[in-house]
């Protein structure tokens, strides 16, 4: 046994090697490259401070920036088959799924949630870009339209923030059936009298975006958000034209028509609950009441000796 070898050497390389870093202790901004603390940027709701850009954000993370105090009520996920079509292609769909649940800790894409929003009930459904792209899938499918359910029976409007890559291709034609179904129980909502109201975030591409993303009765959508049915190099190589700058953004579709709004992440509640109240008709909330301002050091006694 070689002493040196086997434990001066590695005890040397210990103290004076490279530390192990978390991969997600620094976030690189995509626009400029520069570099966020990771807790910096999580308390600033993912939007990189310097420049203003979006980063994407997960499910949770959104749902308690969106209600009040950040308390909300998760509505079940809906039980249906898991890889009814057997799957295969790198890799199995079933392992797919398992090691999405694992690294998201969610069911499956979508999230629905019943909460208050500046003091507005609402039901919020959440797409999460992290597991499989935030793809649509059965259970994705199924989520939504209990989620319109719930919304209809609880009488309140529903907002709805996508963020995915379109239909789940590992579920065929089962995945296309969603956006069908998702679009009847859009027309139920509003058959029901109650708003909708689609926040566009950072991808809304594909079946998605053909289907209950742009049926709102408003479209807000985050800046800088990338909002299309087929990308831009797919378009490019189909028509052999370069197209122009900054197409299929937020403020590209803003400019032509196609959407609303572009709204900051930081005040979008407070914009979706304006408009809801003007939906709903409800009164606007009262004026928080301004803190009497405190007396200066050495009045106390001449206050007390007037209120004699």
């Amino acid at each position: 046994m070689n002493w040196i070898t086997n434990y001066v050497r590695p005890k040397i390389n210990s103290m004076l090697g490279r530390r192990e870093v978390p991969e997600n202790l620094w976030i690189k901004c995509p626009e400029t490259g520069e570099m966020v603390f990771h807790i910096d940027l999580e308390e600033n709701h993912f939007v990189i401070p310097a420049s203003g850009y979006h980063m994407k954000m997960s499910a949770e993370a959104r749902l308690k920036h969106i209600f009040d105090e950040g308390k909300y009520e998760t509505l079940p996920s809906p039980k249906v088959p898991q890889d009814p079509l057997k799957f295969r292609d790198s890799k199995k769909y079933s392992d797919r799924l398992r090691d999405s649940r694992t690294k998201t800790g969610l069911d499956d894409s979508v999230v629905a949630a019943h909460g208050a929003m500046q003091g507005v009930n609402i039901v919020a459904c959440v797409h999460d870009f992290a597991f499989m792209g935030g793809s649509l899938g059965i259970a994705a499918g199924e989520a939504i339209i209990q989620a319109f359910e719930a919304a209809i029976a609880r009488n309140c409007p529903l907002v709805m923030f996508p963020a995915s890559g379109g239909a789940r291709m590992q579920e065929g034609i089962l995945s296309l059936m969603q956006l069908p179904r998702t679009t009847v129980a859009v027309e139920m909502l509003k058959e029901a009298g109650l708003p909708y109201i689609v926040v566009l975030t950072n991808p809304t591409t594909g079946g998605v975006s053909a289907s209950y993303a742009m049926l709102g009765d408003i479209h807000l959508a985050e800046p800088g958000a990338e909002i299309c049915f087929a990308g831009k190099r797919v378009i490019e190589q189909t028509i052999r034209e370069k197209l122009p700058e900054g197409f299929q953004t937020s403020e590209y579709l803003l400019d032509h028509g196609m959407i609303d709004m572009v709204v900051h992440r930081h005040d979008l509640p407070e914009t979706i609950a304006r408009l809801l109240r003007i939906f709903l008709k409800l009164d606007a909330p009262a004026p928080k009441a301004l803190a009497a301002p405190s007396p200066e050091p050495g009045t106390e006694p001449e206050v007390a000796e007037a209120a004699q």
